[in-house]
């Protein structure tokens, strides 16, 4: 063989060692530094609030879509091409998120998810300081679900350094604030890119001895988690289970990636397409007397594979609330905001405490 070419091939070996040193490096620091929950961890209350709870309490649910999935955006990992908004964009989506809760300012709950902490994503903006400075009243708790060092996809353009989670906004202050594991993650590496999922759970102390129990929670997305979804029920089903057999009111809200029971996307009047989440929720989820918490007239959520538009792009209901049998659902609707700064639509909810 010639000097040349053998010159070359080992040139060409010595490069791919190189690579693959490189990447298992890369792939070592990022196990040994991976983020790893507890099952459960105490979380710190923000602020101050009342004591005395109503016996008639109002509810928002809103994934809130890191401020950067407005009506103009699509998003690379679902099809798309774009990785974050301009920062324009992501401060106006920031500002119309704000404004709309500040709007909503007299519910008494609300549960957000995707709230950003200095992530590349939404230009190193801390979106719960943000939020909890301008809902001065409530008091606040927050969760990570979300911490990454850094996430290499797309390739040409990375999404970078991500640390997001749950909000829970109260107008009363909780005894109690807890973040559950949900205990369902991708195999290695994957996982190291991805979400640990979790719930919060705050309680608040009753008159009558009892505790409300609110859970804010955020389930597993993606066609390829269905199985991570089904094992988060059971988690989810057994807490609830729990709760209610101690005499507690229980209310658990949030995006569960999956449609609520009875789903039927002819019920959406809203003028948009719709789709079904496949395979829901099985059919013995709940047990007897629980309630489900949903308006079935309107989309909570968008597909973003390209931009939001009225009538083509693909919606579904996947945010709504569970209420234990001690619980009246009053009322319960989405907000029609046009997926302007999010590509999820607020859930309000109305509801009342039974006498025991």
């Amino acid at each position: 063989m010639p000097k040349g070419i053998n010159y070359v091939i080992r040139i060409m070996i010595s490069l791919i060692i190189a690579f693959i040193v490189i990447i298992g490096a890369v792939l070592i620091y990022f196990t040994v530094t991976e983020y790893r929950p507890p099952l459960r961890e105490p979380l710190k209350v923000m602020g101050h609030a009342g004591k005395e709870i109503k016996d008639t309490l109002t509810f928002l649910t809103w994934n809130i879509g890191y401020a950067g999935l407005g009506r103009e955006m699509d998003f690379f990992y679902e099809g798309g091409t774009q990785v974050r908004p301009s920062a324009g964009d992501a401060g106006r989506y920031l500002k119309g998120i704000i404004d709309l809760l500040i709007k909503n300012d007299s519910v008494d709950f609300i549960l957000l998810q995707e709230v950003d902490r200095r992530a590349r994503r939404s230009y190193n903006t801390d979106q719960d300081n943000e939020i909890q400075q301008h809902l001065s009243s409530f008091a606040s708790v927050y969760a990570y679900n979300y911490v990454s060092k850094f996430v290499p996809l797309p390739l040409r353009n990375p999404m970078g350094s991500v640390k997001s989670g749950l909000m829970l906004l109260s107008r009363y202050q909780p005894q109690q604030a807890v973040r559950y594991n949900l205990q369902s993650r991708y195999p290695w590496p994957k996982r190291l890119f991805l979400l640990d999922r979790c719930f919060i759970l705050t309680r608040y102390r009753m008159s009558d001895g009892h505790d409300l129990v609110v859970i804010n929670t955020h389930n597993s997305a993606f066609d390829d988690a269905a199985l991570l979804r089904q094992k988060e029920l059971v988690i989810i089903k057994k807490t609830i289970e729990e709760e209610y057999a101690r005499g507690n009111y229980v209310i658990i809200g949030g995006d569960w990636n999956q449609n609520p029971l009875p789903y039927d996307k002819n019920q959406i009047t809203s003028g948009d397409q719709v789709k079904a989440i496949m395979p829901g929720i099985p059919g013995d989820f709940l047990p007897e007397g629980w309630t489900w918490g949903y308006d079935p007239s309107m989309p909570t959520n968008r597909d973003v594979d390209k931009p939001y538009s009225q009538g083509t792009s693909p919606t579904t209901i996947i945010d709504f609330y569970v209420l234990s049998p001690n619980i009246t659902l009053l009322n319960v609707h989405t907000l029609a905001t046009g997926f302007a700064f999010s590509d999820h639509q607020p859930v309000l909810m109305r509801i009342a405490l039974r006498e025991k």
